[in-house]
């Protein structure tokens, strides 16, 4: 059942831009480094910015409340049913929620890594609002705002996706996917603050943790609008597209051993240079993973110990970050690098091992919701223009968190040169105003199908 937007001008469309824009730049001031933008998990920047929205939450008419993690909540119920009773469970802020509805979850994150752009996760949860005032209608008992939607619309602010602070993402939507592990809470950070003391210190009890967890049966789906962190849309000149999966991820520590020397003293034939070494594996790493199809190996980190300029290294440590579009296709790709690395270091005397620290797997975003998106970017459209591109996201987001409980689906946003995590990172007014658009219509259309 096809459901669209009643004929809206596109000024109502360009003022909902505006305002996202306007709230990208006060959120950007935001920032616990004057001159550069970086906001981290349960700091004041944090508290801070979970206050704006929970404040733009309640201008769109939402009740509002910060879970048990720190993510920012709001909810707009449909119509209360005759049998809606208040859920036992309340938010940090004491307002209880109807739960006789099951939710569509829209939203992103509005945390930050270090000097970063003002728009990866923040314009997703900004759009997310826009979408809410578009979509609510009054009810006329009360005259409050609701849904006319037959679920509740909830746009959730996720508090650490980019894991900046104790060096593991994806912990405010670990915790809403009921993933939670003991061990996150010894976590430190640069300080040498733990994640049980920093909850401490921001006002939340580690104790409820649990509290901040969905059922799957409270949730229809969760939708993202995010901007691309690529070229490919900007490449295509189109402004918006499906996103099919979200890339598998493996992460490691390779270490290096070769035998520290004297720099003038040693000749060639009789060095173990690891640092040589290391150089060497990270230059097959972007030769193996040139030749494949949709796999990204990236070497980021390089230190070579004792570290002294007259000295051969005898140790290096590398950072080996892979990724694919599908998971066995990485795996192979890790497995092809590394007989490669058993070449090198044994042409060069040398010996290497591996600690893996991440791995998830890649998260395919739900055929329907797929669908929705791309009727409702169709709606945007021309009559009769072709289907809309459908790519890969290459990044991490929340919603490989939340694809362990509901179905995911994703929008992405044209960025100029696909640049981000840098200051430079960028989206237009103009593509907001569209993407806002097509949103809203992916939501309607998820709304048809479930009458």
């Amino acid at each position: 059942m096809r459901t669209r937007l009643p004929e809206l001008s596109p000024d109502v469309f360009e003022a909902a831009a505006r305002r996202v824009m306007a709230r990208c730049d006060e959120l950007a001031r935001v920032t616990s480094t004057p001159g550069s933008i970086e906001r981290v998990y349960l700091s004041a920047e944090h508290a801070r910015v979970n206050r704006l929205a929970a404040e733009w939450m309640r201008e769109v008419g939402m009740t509002t409340g910060q879970d048990a993690a720190g993510n920012q909540l709001g909810r707009l119920d449909p119509r209360r049913s005759t049998r809606g009773e208040a859920d036992p469970r309340r938010s940090s802020s004491g307002e209880a929620a109807y739960r006789d509805h099951p939710a569509l979850m829209l939203g992103s994150h509005l945390d930050t890594v270090p000097d970063a752009g003002r728009f990866d996760g923040i314009v997703g949860v900004l759009m997310a609002l826009e979408v809410v005032r578009l979509l609510r209608v009054p009810d006329g008992d009360t005259g409050r705002s609701v849904s006319p939607l037959p679920f509740a619309l909830e746009v959730v602010a996720f508090s650490d996706e980019e894991g900046t602070r104790f060096g593991k993402a994806l912990l405010g939507s670990s915790a809403v996917a009921g993933i939670w592990h003991d061990e996150w809470w010894s976590l430190t950070d640069a300080d040498g603050t733990t994640l049980r003391q920093a909850f401490l210190e921001f006002g939340l009890d580690p104790g409820r943790i649990d509290e901040a967890g969905r059922r799957p049966d409270e949730l229809v789906g969760y939708l993202e609008a995010h901007i691309e962190q690529g070229p490919e849309l900007d490449r295509r000149g189109e402004a918006l597209a499906v996103v099919s999966s979200i890339a598998s991820a493996r992460r490691f520590q390779l270490i290096v051993e070769g035998e520290a020397r004297h720099a003038g003293g040693t000749p060639y034939d009789m060095r173990r240079d690891a640092l040589l070494g290391a150089s060497e594996a990270a230059l097959a790493v972007e030769r193996i993973c040139r030749d494949e199809h949709h796999i990204i190996g990236t070497v980021g980190q390089l230190e070579a110990f004792p570290g002294a300029v007259n000295i051969v290294p005898g140790e290096a440590h590398l950072s080996l970050d892979l990724r694919g579009e599908f998971d066995g296709a990485r795996d192979r790709v890790w497995t092809e690098i590394s007989a490669e690395l058993d070449a090198i270091m044994g042409a060069r005397g040398l010996r290497w091992h591996a600690r893996e620290v991440h791995n998830a797997a890649a998260v395919m975003c739900a055929p329907l919701l797929q669908d929705v998106v791309r009727e409702g970017i169709l709606a945007t459209l021309p009559p009769g223009a072709d289907d809309p591109a459908t790519i890969f996201s290459r990044a991490g987001h929340d919603g490989m968190a939340l694809g362990a409980i509901t179905d995911v689906g994703m929008l992405f946003l044209r960025n100029p040169d696909g640049i981000s995590h840098h200051p430079d990172e960028a989206v237009s007014a103009a593509d907001v105003a569209v993407g806002i658009r097509a949103l809203a219509e992916s939501v309607l259309q998820l709304a048809g199908e479930r009458r």
